[in-house]
């Protein structure tokens, strides 16, 4: 990296559209890779690196950071995983980000404690990173993160079961995310937090990805193995409405209670819909936006972020429990995203 601060200005631009070119390459490849664009202009170099480039969360965060970085009149730089946990394709991304000069990264961690070293490379050579949205392992391994409280969010689903079921004995089902993945742990964590209940009291739990095909394989096992779980817990809103496909196909989709996560507009709906009970909403385009600025102000007086940004949680539901607060989904689908 000595060498390339050295170049002139004409061959810092050829280096970091070969950044991207590598990255492009690679998404082609039958291995890990990642997918990249850049937008707009200015001296200013910021990276996003995203899990993936498909699922809507992380779609809006790019929105949101394409507009921030509009707005303040930088160089924003894209990547993604090719799948959720392709860390491969995010340490590629790190790597070629930081060769192409920017001044900050904003990631969200496929698998937060591989990325680590690859991000602690960056910071030595003066990239301010940022998670958003999911946090390193350790936390400490990033300057800063702007990030739903994922315990929080999954303490509210689980204060919401615990008052629907106004005292039936719980038979929880947990479809869960993917094993040592920061979110998932926290989510579920803070639902039997949430809900009064410990891992003993869940009668079956299944991983799911997040993906809605294998959330409804999931619940299909749960079913074989449990008839009567009368309350599920999502890692997502995808996962939600896997299940509820499972439940409807044996006739239980009326009393089972399926509360989840995320607040993007199809769950939302679904949720207007009463397929899901209630989900917490969290914002990705606000992490984004937040991050940009972050950077951006680091890169012209040298102020750094540091610690933990909580960038909100809302429960959304239309049945309202006691003791919970809440918004109902007219709030949720003005806010939504996806």
């Amino acid at each position: 990296m000595s060498r390339t601060t050295r170049l002139s200005s004409s061959l810092l631009r050829v280096a970091a559209v070969s950044g991207v070119a590598a990255l492009t390459l690679t998404a082609c490849g039958s291995g890990s890779g990642s997918s990249s664009s850049s937008s707009g202009s200015g001296e200013i170099k910021v990276g996003l690196i995203t899990k993936t480039d498909t699922n809507p969360f992380f779609v809006k965060m790019k929105e949101g950071a394409e507009k921030a970085a509009k707005e303040n009149g930088v160089q924003l730089s894209t990547a993604a995983g090719k799948f959720d946990g392709d860390n491969a394709g995010q340490v590629t991304a790190v790597e070629n980000m930081v060769a192409a000069g920017v001044k900050g990264i904003l990631i969200t961690p496929s698998d937060s404690k591989a990325i680590v070293p690859a991000i602690e490379k960056a910071r030595a050579k003066g990239v301010l990173v940022i998670a958003l949205d999911t946090p390193t392992e350790p936390e400490s391994a990033v300057d800063a993160l702007f990030a739903t409280d994922n315990l929080k969010a999954g303490e509210l689903i689980g204060e919401y079961a615990k008052a629907a079921m106004a005292g039936k004995t719980a038979k929880i089902a947990a479809l869960d995310l993917a094993p040592g993945v920061s979110v998932g742990v926290q989510r579920h964590d803070g639902f039997l937090k949430g809900f009064g209940a410990t891992d003993k009291d869940v009668v079956c739990a299944q991983d799911t990805g997040g993906d809605q095909a294998k959330g409804q394989t999931a619940m299909e096992n749960c079913l074989q193995k449990e008839p009567d779980i009368n309350v599920v817990y999502t890692i997502n809103e995808p996962a939600a409405l896997g299940a509820y496909t499972a439940l409807k196909a044996k006739g239980r989709e009326k009393d089972v209670l399926i509360v989840s996560v995320d607040g993007g507009c199809t769950g939302t709906q679904a949720v207007k819909d009463g397929k899901i009970a209630a989900t917490s909403q969290q914002y990705p385009l606000k992490m984004a936006a937040e991050g940009v600025k972050a950077v951006v102000a680091y890169a012209k007086d040298g102020t750094k972020a540091s610690g933990y940004t909580d960038t909100g949680v809302t429960l959304i539901s239309d049945k309202a429990q006691g003791g919970v607060a809440s918004k109902d989904t007219v709030y949720g689908l003005e806010n939504c995203w996806g």
